[in-house]
């Protein structure tokens, strides 16, 4: 299969053998480089090699270290799926393609990180973007899951937990899958649909609105007996250097004070519910999937 024309899926095939070893999920770094690296040590500490590591995509967006997160990233050697950002850098696009409604806080703020990041990065780094594959599927255990950025309908698509059923329905009818890692919205959920589910570990690079500093990983293991074992984690950084690198750089305040605060400087694309939540602390229950019934 492929994505759009000249950008191969990657099929990582089946991944858990005896060794039943935890896959570890992050979305959006965001040129996050602090937050990038101690992503990276929290591995290490957990004992999961980069074969185990898959990154939801943005790599690059609103932080003040577009090429060192880059390199960063390159340099660990996880997977990584095409996200709307690498898109657009490495197309040389004018906009990040986030789907912003024009002339929005969010989109007026955008343009400022991407022209930057635009700027900062080399050749090789937007040539790298564009082969990332906006796919990669993977099997654990029986269960068929598919790694993707925003939907498979579209690569910046929305999907928050409170999404209705029939939206994530329709996307699960193009996956072919029982479960999606999925990034874009930056708010971390796990939804059961149906008798799939699919599992957004949040932005690694941006905190996720709760009023609180720390962002967010996913876990997925062996449960007990059978099945998978569902997990979000939170992930404490040196957040205020971050901060400072974005205004020794010239950045959006409204964004470097979100890496303080853990408050987002918009809420544009928020649903109802999601704003609602704004400044809430985030439950992080495990959820046990026992079997892989959707496609099977």
């Amino acid at each position: 299969m492929t994505g759009r024309v000249g950008i191969p899926n990657r099929d990582l095939g089946e991944l858990w053998g005896a060794a039943k070893d935890p896959l570890l999920i992050f979305g959006g770094p965001c040129s996050n480089l602090q937050a990038t690296r101690a992503m990276r040590g929290e591995a290490q500490r957990l004992g999961i090699p980069a074969s185990r590591v898959i990154c939801t995509g943005d790599v690059v967006a609103y932080c003040a270290d577009p090429g060192a997160t880059v390199a960063e990233i390159r340099d660990w050697g996880v997977a990584v799926v095409m996200g709307n950002c690498e898109e657009s850098l490495a197309a040389g696009a004018t906009d990040c393609g986030c789907g912003f409604a024009e002339g929005t806080v969010c989109d007026r703020l955008s343009q400022q990180w991407f022209e930057f990041s635009a700027a900062k990065l080399g050749e090789d780094d937007k040539n790298w973007m564009a082969s990332l594959p906006r796919r990669i599927d993977l099997a654990l255990d029986g269960f068929r899951l598919a790694a993707i950025h925003g939907g498979f309908s579209a690569i910046n698509q929305y999907l928050f937990a409170s999404t209705a059923d029939a939206e994530f329905a329709r996307e699960f009818d193009l996956a072919s899958v029982d479960g999606v890692l999925a990034g874009h919205c930056g708010i971390p959920f796990t939804r059961l649909v149906g008798e799939g589910f699919w599992h957004n570990a949040g932005a690694l690079g941006m905190p996720a609105n709760d009023a609180r500093p720390e962002t967010w990983y996913g876990l997925i293991e062996a449960a007990e007996g059978s099945g998978l074992k569902i997990s979000h984690r939170r992930l404490a950084y040196d957040h205020r250097e971050a901060a400072r690198r974005m205004r020794e750089c010239g950045l959006a305040e409204g964004y470097a004070q979100a890496l303080e605060t853990g408050l987002w400087p918009s809420l544009d694309v928020l649903p109802t519910t999601e704003r609602g939540a704004t400044g809430r602390p985030i439950g992080a229950p495990e959820i046990v999937i026992k079997s892989a019934a959707r496609v099977h």
